[in-house]
């Protein structure tokens, strides 16, 4: 914490405080020499940890409390509040705990403690071979949560990134915009697999999964024997015949490659041409604002991202964006893209030395398909994330889960979801049989404004505002068939996440 933070970071929790401190919260905040530390209430318990998230820094002191976990109010992190430990994605680094004495009426915080571990899985019985195919979200969360869980087979990880697993969306957001050092991308440090034995083969395709031999082969030849595979290829960006999309200053972004590579064209341009409307497009405008380029937006929508948000909050993000000088050309395409110039549909010309193309992405499920593995718009997966073959799994943007409650299908292309869906497989990998229950969550940075979304809507009978969209301080909830099924907040994380935790 920084020092001139003290000021505001509660009682000195070495001098205690008294049950009454906490009025009538859960949760008081207060602070151990320079390091801000969180007093949970769990029943007839008093409970410190680390105030601070362990993702993005958001302040914990500002969330829940459900049994006996805290939950971030920014990314919805998960942490017991008796170890520590990282229960639920996007965090992975545990809290530190802090050992609690009463004295008298008072509570006093000491020393951090050791954070209990969790016991190992029994050995007999553990597969002897794993294998994840994909190195974003889900399949890093797979191998980091086998290893945490004490699994000791063979772990193999194969990816056709160039790059170890990043922090994806920041590629859009804070990476783009220059506001986040390299260094801040990776998930993991390098050492971090091998000091964890985790064979991450990077640069390296599989082409063909042999589910009677229980192999998955190479693009270079070999192959990689498992009892228990993870498809977790993810999804492609969606490329359009469009006359000069070859073209070098042309680009999609879906890796931490690609967004080297705008980067570096922002370097010499001055404008930009983004093809879609969607949340990477309107992201990746903003970024491009930042390092001021001209930046034009179009799209065949009538509003930006009214199809996910409805027609206010589309109507509202699309004022936010021409206030930073975004221009908009709505119910038009791309016809040609030339050199120095983008023609759109309707005719008009537009200087573009940097076009990034950003119509949405289709998951990448042929391999699973040429397996014979059941698929439908994504990889066909039980409650548990299991495909058609008993032993292989599929978990992230490619993977079309059952929902047993609704008794419907879904496919979510969002960071948490993918991550959580990694973590459920490798508790069932080990035999657990967790099911997959998490409400969907994304959020989403325009400039001064987030917007954190709770469930899943594709489509709705009602929408409802609860405060003021243009004061940045909404709850705005989707309706259907009497339902309320997901939430979208401006200033109103506790709700969004109090709505997501009664709905799990």
């Amino acid at each position: 914490m920084a020092s001139d933070a003290i000021e505001d970071a509660g009682p000195d929790l070495t001098r205690g405080v008294t049950l009454a401190d906490f009025g009538d919260k859960p949760m008081l905040r207060g602070h151990v020499g320079d390091k801000a530390v969180l007093l949970a209430r769990v029943g007839d318990e008093v409970l410190a940890v680390d105030a601070t998230c362990t993702h993005y820094g958001g302040p914990l002191a500002a969330g829940i409390v459900v049994g006996d976990t805290v939950r971030c109010p920014w990314h919805h992190a998960r942490f017991s509040l008796h170890s520590g430990e990282a229960l639920g994605a996007p965090a992975f680094d545990p809290l530190s705990c802090w050992r609690v004495e009463r004295e008298g009426g008072r509570i006093v915080v000491c020393e951090p403690t050791a954070c209990a571990s969790q016991p190992a899985p029994a050995a007999v019985g553990q597969p002897e071979d794993i294998v994840i195919v994909g190195g974003g979200a889900a399949g890093f969360a797979c191998a980091e949560m086998l290893r945490r869980r004490g699994y000791r087979g063979h772990l193999t990880m194969l990816s056709e990134e160039a790059d170890a697993p990043c922090d994806r969306p920041n590629l859009s957001k804070d990476y783009l915009a220059g506001n986040a050092p390299e260094a801040w991308m990776p998930l993991r440090p390098e050492t971090f697999y091998a000091d964890n034995d985790i064979d991450l083969q990077l640069r390296v395709s599989a082409t063909r999964i042999d589910v009677v031999a229980r192999t998955v082969a190479s693009a270079d030849g070999r192959a990689f024997p498992f009892e228990r595979l993870l498809l977790a290829t993810g999804a492609e960006p969606v490329r359009l015949p469009i006359p000069g999309a070859d073209r070098p200053h042309v680009f999609t972004l879906r890796s931490l490659a690609d967004s080297r590579a705008i980067i570096e064209r922002t370097r010499t341009a001055k404008a930009a041409v983004v093809l879609g409307s969607g949340f990477i497009g309107l992201e990746t405008a903003a970024a491009l604002r930042a390092r001021g380029l001209q930046v034009h937006v179009v799209s065949l929508d009538e509003r930006p991202l009214e199809r996910v948000l409805g027609a206010a909050l589309g109507d509202f993000v699309r004022v936010l964006h021409e206030r930073h000088g975004v221009v908009f050309h709505l119910g038009s395409s791309l016809a040609s893209i030339g050199a120095q110039t983008a023609q759109l549909s309707n005719g008009t010309a537009l200087a573009a030395d940097l076009v990034i193309v950003g119509v949405g992405v289709r998951p990448r499920s042929a391999l699973a398909e040429a397996a014979g593995i059941a698929v439908d718009h994504g990889i066909l997966v039980d409650e548990y994330l299991q495909t058609s073959v008993p032993g292989i799994y599929a978990a992230g943007d490619v993977a079309r889960w059952r929902d047993p409650d609704r008794g419907d299908t879904n496919r979510v292309e969002h960071w948490v979801v993918a991550e959580r869906h990694g973590q459920v497989v490798a508790e069932n990998m080990l035999g657990v049989r967790t099911r997959f229950q998490d409400v969907p969550f994304f959020w989403s940075a325009h400039y001064d404004v987030t917007i954190r979304y709770a469930g899943h809507a594709p489509s709705w009978d009602a929408i409802e505002i609860d405060g003021d969209i243009t004061a940045r301080d909404c709850l705005v909830s989707y309706w259907k068939a009497g339902r309320r099924v997901a939430v979208a907040a401006i200033g109103r994380d506790v709700q969004a996440l109090e709505w997501a935790t009664a709905l799990h």
